[in-house]
């Protein structure tokens, strides 16, 4: 890329969303690190302390804030709101988005198993039909779920336990980091637009298998505990109860199994492997001592 932006310093400009979060941190530090402006968009611009980044103030309750935080850029890395209106929420910041401004939207991978009207097709279609250079990254479970106290961290250290609705299935966990060096790629490089990349982990493991990669991280045995859909989704309500249950589902039919090599392709190294992200990760999956 390397476009002037508006104030003509000539450096690029990204807006990352969520910046965050489990992809939009690990892609700011990238990004930071190849001398781009990186604007982070934060619901609470206070909340944005990292080096190099300047915290932007970018809300999907606050439609009023888009056009400041787009404004100038190249490129904008759009997480995608898990919450029905999505795909007019995003329809609408690209209304308000410069043309020429290059958009990277985290889907999910095969999105498309939800037909052509789903939720996550129509919020792809947002941006495929929104006028700007494209890319859409689709990747498996993130191998994240794993340390963050909000899924399944406190269960493996605490009780010893992975609770999954499997029923035999595969999942091709990838790490975040991954992809955001394949978003970091589509963000400033050439060759990337109007492409769909389904991404993963570079192997499809059983829950009984990554409990035992837990289990020697973890230093102590982690089994995985079978559950129903329902009682995966207990405690959730609305749509995030109908989505939590339609990605179990998708589990159960083999829609995060797909192993493929993008992220080799793109970024010219190998997917990270669930044993190599543990043992990065290892000592937040101990017990309390």
């Amino acid at each position: 890329m390397g476009r002037p932006n508006s104030d003509g310093a000539g450096r690029t400009r990204v807006l990352v969303t969520g910046v965050r979060g489990k992809t939009g941190l690990p892609l700011a530090h990238l990004l930071v690190a190849r001398g781009v402006e990186v604007l982070g968009g934060s619901s609470d611009p206070s909340t944005v302390s990292l080096e190099g980044v300047r915290p932007t103030a970018f809300s999907w309750d606050d439609p009023s804030g888009w056009a400041a935080a787009t404004d100038g850029v190249d490129a904008v890395y759009v997480v995608r709101p898990d919450r029905a209106d999505a795909p007019e929420l995003i329809g609408a910041l690209l209304t308000q988005t410069p043309t020429r401004t290059r958009i990277v939207l985290l889907s999910e991978q095969d999105a498309d198993y939800m037909g052509p009207d789903g939720w996550a097709p129509l919020a792809e279609r947002a941006v495929t039909d929104g006028g700007h250079p494209w890319t859409i990254l689709r990747p498996s479970w993130f191998m994240q779920v794993f340390t963050d106290a909000r899924f399944y961290r406190d269960q493996i250290a605490g009780a010893g336990l992975l609770p999954f609705p499997a029923t035999g299935a595969r999942l091709a966990w990838i790490d975040a980091r991954d992809i955001a060096a394949v978003a970091e790629r589509a963000l400033l490089q050439e060759g990337h637009a109007g492409q769909v990349y389904e991404l993963s982990g570079p192997e499809a493991l059983s829950l009984p298998r990554t409990a035992e990669l837990l289990s020697a991280a973890a230093g102590r045995p982690v089994t995985h505990q079978e559950l129903t859909i329902d009682e995966a989704v207990a405690g959730t309500t609305g749509f995030e109860r109908e989505l939590f249950a339609l990605t179990f589902e998708r589990v159960h039919a083999g829609s995060f199994a797909v192993v493929t090599d993008t992220v080799e392709r793109v970024t010219g190294r190998p997917a990270r492997t669930l044993r190599e992200f543990l043992a990065d990760t290892e000592p937040v999956l101990r017990p309390a001592s």
